[in-house]
């Protein structure tokens, strides 16, 4: 039996509430550390986030001029870059991703490296909609686009098209199909992201994707997350991932069969909590 005290006496150290990120360096080398993070926290949501590392375990205000809201100056800098994964992926909330590890998430898709055709399978699937593959295909066909000018390009300029554009937006993030990769100075607000195809910003990610199974990504992505958080129950994992249970409990079955992670009853509730051996061992 472990305690909840331990639980969070390890998660002081992952989530760096005892040694807060202060640099951008920092906030690269910690998701390089943890293989993948929430930007902001996300509530009832078990994860670590950039914005904990900075600012500690409090919420985020509205007001602009708070010091850990240089986490978002760091974001925008580094979307022209190459140093992490950034889009709405979890939960369809903003996720910063290593880029070790993306091609794992990569492989759980059903986007093969045929960047031509693989979304016209889903759409014809009922997998994505109209206006999904409008947006998709402005990106395939003009390259990469502001978010004014990728609305143009969609059809989808309108007032009237404002949620349809914003849940294609999400959805084709989600499945890593695009991302944003700078901001340009264009709108009422002068500050749009760019957006272009994953395959054409990150084509290493696509290719490492090819060898990998869905039985190792899988097993690779929430031996991560549990190594980030310590312990978790099954649903602390479902809420973060939304996997199909079959395949939640099989690789859990898998890792605890390898000794990766232990399943452990923690004082004081009554469910069973899978763990990393850190823990105990500590």
């Amino acid at each position: 039996m472990i305690t909840l005290e331990q639980i969070n006496d390890y998660r002081r150290k992952t989530f760096r509430l005892s040694k807060p990120v202060c640099s951008l360096e920092e906030a690269i080398e910690y998701v390089n550390e943890r293989g993948f993070i929430f930007f902001w926290p996300i509530k009832e949501i078990l994860l670590p986030s950039l914005w904990v590392s900075v600012a500690g375990d409090r919420p985020v205000p509205n007001t602009h001029d708070d010091p850990a809201h240089v986490t978002w100056r760091w974001k925008d800098a580094m979307l022209s870059e190459s140093v992490w994964y950034y889009a709405k992926i979890l939960r369809k909330k903003a996720t910063l991703i290593s880029l070790e590890l993306a091609p794992y998430f990569y492989a759980l898709t059903e986007n093969y490296g045929d960047i031509e055709n693989d979304h016209l399978t889903q759409y014809y699937q009922g997998k994505i909609t109209q206006e999904a593959k409008a947006v998709y295909e402005a990106l395939l066909y003009h390259g990469a686009l502001d978010t004014l000018r990728l609305r143009k390009e969609a059809h989808l300029s309108s007032p009237g098209n404002d949620a349809r554009f914003n849940k294609a937006l999400t959805d084709l993030q989600a499945d890593f199909k695009i991302l944003p990769v700078g901001v340009a100075e264009v709108g009422a607000w002068r500050y749009a992201f760019i957006y272009d195809l994953t395959a054409r910003k990150f084509p290493s990610i696509v290719e490492k994707a090819r060898w990998i199974s869905e039985e190792t990504a899988y097993a690779t992505i929430l031996l991560t997350y549990l190594t980030s958080v310590g312990a978790a129950t099954f649903q602390h994992i479902y809420k973060v991932f939304l996997w199909n249970t079959t395949w939640i409990h099989k690789t859990l079955a898998h890792l605890s069969s390898q000794r990766q992670i232990l399943v452990e009853n923690v004082a004081g509730q009554g469910e069973e909590w899978y763990c990393v051996p850190q823990i105990i061992d500590k």
